[in-house]
């Protein structure tokens, strides 16, 4: 066998030995390559931060997506309460109402950001659900021993107080959401209202939101606590005298023997029924033989005025 022809041999074996491991090489590449991306989609759908900052997070901690998860947080947490003091002058009159009833519970709550469009934002709705599931929570905690009809109002300063998972405040999770969405939010005001077994509880949201079927929102609410009519249709009663308040707005009760005074009825029971304008609103309960007993109507960044005091 000549020298030259093993030569040729051992250089033939050598390039195919290079290229096995060279394509060894790339294909334990791809594999990490695959494996951090796959890491990278699971870290971003879990948190909702950018790639860039999900990726970030993953280098700092080796592909530890639990350290890097609770970093994130903590980060983003810290950018919120900063973005949160700079964006606090600014006007915040658009946003939703949420609404929720549970048995013979029910808790509405206005939340406000600067733009409809971030109101129609996933992430400002499950703010809406945050506060109103924690005022419930507080609410229930509160009036555990008590009986009765059980009526409860909190200003913004109060619901920023109350705790959410984790042992968070809602003003740690309203900078949250302000580092998130980038724009000024504040929780306005709620309102829970627990009934006896015997009362019923109606409601209705307009200009709803498509989706959310936990916990209703839109631009105007009303919740309405009444008594009597039939049990069958004790929803429907609920809703018609829901849709009346949010449409007619009135801002007292009123008597079932009051006379209407026209166009300008503030009182809801003398006012013209929205559902059949040949009725009152009193005539209307009388045909149900039902009773309202106490009404509260929310619309999305009204001036409250008299309704704060």
């Amino acid at each position: 066998m000549s020298l030259t022809f093993l030569f040729r041999t051992m250089t033939r074996d050598f390039a195919k030995v290079s290229v096995c491991q060279h394509v060894q090489s790339l294909h334990t590449g791809c594999q990490l390559l695959a494996a951090e991306k796959a890491l990278l989609m699971k870290l971003r759908k879990t948190t909702g931060y950018t790639f860039i900052n999900c990726k970030k997070a993953l280098e700092r901690f080796d592909n530890d997506i639990t350290q890097a998860e609770t970093w994130l947080h903590e980060e983003a947490q810290k950018e919120g309460w900063s973005r949160a003091s700079k964006l606090e002058g600014r006007k915040a009159k658009e946003g939703l109402v949420g609404l929720f009833i549970q048995d013979t519970a029910a808790v509405m709550v206005e939340v406000n950001c600067e733009t409809d469009f971030v109101a129609r934002n996933d992430k400002f709705q499950q703010l809406v659900k945050d506060v109103a599931f924690a005022t419930l929570a507080h609410h229930r905690n509160k009036t555990q021993s008590k009986a009765g009809y059980v009526k409860s109002i909190l200003a913004g300063d109060e619901l920023n107080k109350l705790c959410v998972d984790e042992g968070a405040s809602l003003s740690d999770r309203v900078a949250l959401t302000i580092g998130r969405l980038g724009e000024n939010l504040s929780v306005r005001r709620a309102v829970t209202v627990d009934v006896p077994a015997e009362w019923h509880i109606g409601s209705y949201v307009h200009g709803g939101v498509q989706g959310q079927t936990e916990v209703a929102m839109g631009r105007y609410a009303a919740l309405v606590v009444f008594q009597g009519g039939e049990k069958e249709n004790w929803d429907v009663l609920g809703r018609k005298l829901g849709q009346h308040i949010v449409g007619e707005a009135p801002v007292a009760l009123g008597n079932m023997d009051d006379l209407p005074c026209g166009e300008s009825e503030t009182r809801l029971l003398p006012q013209t029924f929205l559902g059949d304008p040949s009725r009152t609103v009193a005539e209307f309960l009388r045909g149900q033989q039902a009773r309202v007993l106490d009404f509260i109507r929310f619309q999305c960044g009204e001036s409250l005025n008299d309704k704060d005091k």
